[in-house]
């Protein structure tokens, strides 16, 4: 990856639709591009859309993609990174041509629905048109779809595995592919689809890119399974850097602090994290809350046995722990490597506290988070270290009950249809004898505590589920029975040609 540059906002602010901060893009970067700049149908589409002038993201990615770079953009939510990558796709896509040559791979069906949405404003008076692919409805319309020859797909992995699988979609005249929320897509759960996906790629050379908030120390590592010889592109709203850290804050009342952690992990989804107490009272008790609800975690604070201290270290070391609570006394001097969180269960007592817990994640040129849960006393301190250290604090709302549940469906959805395709034809045969009770336990309001209770013991066993890649051993993808399939792409196969 090539050196980064910054183009400070004094520059380019006036230029744009939106303020901008900061850009921090190779030594080779083309420079940005305007409206005006773009190609007539180009612009027609943004005429579509009732867009005046580019946005930031818009104007430095459009150059890379339009000269068919492979690009990771770091951009947030709401910063127009959907036009980013849709313009060069229909800048691509041969409107002749009835077959899929885009694909949009995207986390959740709402956000496949927003993408279609947008893909088909653009696209209005041409002949290109797009469709959402995702789980939970039934196959009808995308497959008519599919039949007519839609040119660009945007789908959540596991329904376009399906599709592929039924043979209802082919990826032959494929020219890119566009990973959004990339850390999503690249997180457990989603991770073993997302290989089974890239075997039905063409083996010759396609567009790739990521777009995605934040990149977490297991998604650039994983960056090379899909791109190839990606330029970094990090633009910031008054934000920090890839290489640096997000710093936020959840305020929540004292007492309920235990489960706002719980509603932080589960959406966070963190691959690791170290959580941090001010006192050994709260570092048992919050572990124990952890292990309670089923997380991989475990505690180190100074009343611990020798022996039981080396095997808690014994596993940090390893990788294999997922989460350690601590204090700040017994965490010095241990470094968890491509550690992706640190959550301040308690703000620390004092500013260099502060910097030393949140210190341990975002290094290597890997992004990192850090969240504070405080309440309102505790939140005024928070905001006078973060003014000290000139940090960018941003505060969040708790997660509540009703985001989790969508965010925890998602995930366990996407695993257990990755778990259904990998059944045999004698073994779906066998789960058939259970549909009947299944659709009786459904339709009794008293019954469906029973099929929670299977979703829920599935649900738990995944949390100790390995993180994706090399490190976390062999994907759910590569245990699965074998089958007949494409060669993968990817940049260093040993039994592939090189692509051109």
């Amino acid at each position: 990856m090539s050196p980064h540059h910054t183009h400070a906002d004094s520059e380019t602010s006036a230029v744009f639709a939106a303020p901008l901060a900061s850009v921090s893009e190779p030594e080779d970067a083309p420079p940005p591009l305007r409206l005006e700049d773009l190609s007539p149908p180009l612009r027609l589409a943004c005429a579509n859309a009732g867009w005046t002038q580019l946005m930031p993201v818009q104007a430095y990615a459009l150059p890379y993609l339009l000269a068919g770079r492979d690009l990771m953009v770091q951009s947030r939510t709401g910063s127009g990174k959907t036009g980013a990558y849709l313009l060069p796709l229909l800048e691509r896509i041969k409107a002749g041509q009835r077959a899929v040559q885009a694909l949009v791979l995207v986390p959740t069906r709402e956000l496949a629905l927003q993408v279609e949405h947008e893909a088909n404003t653009l696209a209005a008076g041409t002949a290109i048109s797009a469709v959402a692919v995702y789980g939970g409805v039934g196959y009808g319309r995308q497959m008519e779809a599919l039949r007519q020859g839609v040119q660009l797909v945007v789908g959540t992995p596991g329904r376009v595995l399906d599709h592929l699988l039924r043979r209802t979609m082919n990826l032959d005249a494929l020219t890119a592919l566009v990973l959004d929320e990339a850390d999503r897509m690249l997180s457990i759960g989603f991770y073993p689809d997302m290989k089974e996906v890239q075997r039905y790629l063409p083996k010759r050379r396609t567009l790739a890119c990521f777009f995605s908030a934040t990149y977490p120390p297991h998604v650039l590592k994983l960056a090379d399974e899909f791109l190839q010889e990606p330029a970094m592109l990090s633009l910031s709203h008054k934000q920090v850097h890839v290489a640096e850290s997000e710093h936020i804050l959840c305020e929540c009342r004292p007492m309920d602090k235990d489960r706002a952690l719980v509603r932080v992990l589960e959406t966070e989804n963190p691959a690791s994290a170290i959580i941090f107490c001010n006192t050994k009272a709260n570092v048992h008790y919050v572990t124990a809350v952890l292990q309670g609800f089923g997380y991989d975690a475990d505690e180190l604070c100074a009343d611990l046995s020798q022996s039981r201290r080396e095997a808690v270290l014994a596993k940090v070391r390893e990788g294999s722990l997922r989460y350690l609570v601590a204090t700040d006394v017994a965490a010095r001097g241990i470094d968890i490597p491509e550690l992706s969180h640190v959550i301040l269960y308690e703000p620390p007592e004092d500013r260099e506290s502060y910097i030393h817990r949140a210190g341990r994640t975002g290094r290597a040129g890997a992004a990192g988070t850090v969240i504070s849960l405080v309440d309102v006393m505790q939140k005024l301190e928070l905001r006078r270290i973060a003014q000290f250290y000139k940090i960018q604090l941003v505060e969040r709302p708790t997660p509540d009950d009703e985001s989790v549940a969508r965010v925890v469906g998602a995930r366990l959805t996407a695993l257990l249809e990755s778990r259904l395709r990998r059944r045999t034809g004698l073994e779906k045969e066998r789960l058939a004898r259970f549909l009947p009770l299944v659709q009786t336990l459904a339709e009794e309001e008293e019954q469906r505590q029973v099929l929670a209770l299977l979703l829920d013991a599935f649900y738990q066993d995944s949390l100790h589920a390995a993180p994706p890649g090399p490190r976390g051993g062999s994907s759910q993808a590569e245990n699965a029975p074998a089958r007949k399939r494409r060669p993968r792409r990817g940049r260093r196969p040993q039994t592939q040609e090189k692509h051109a």
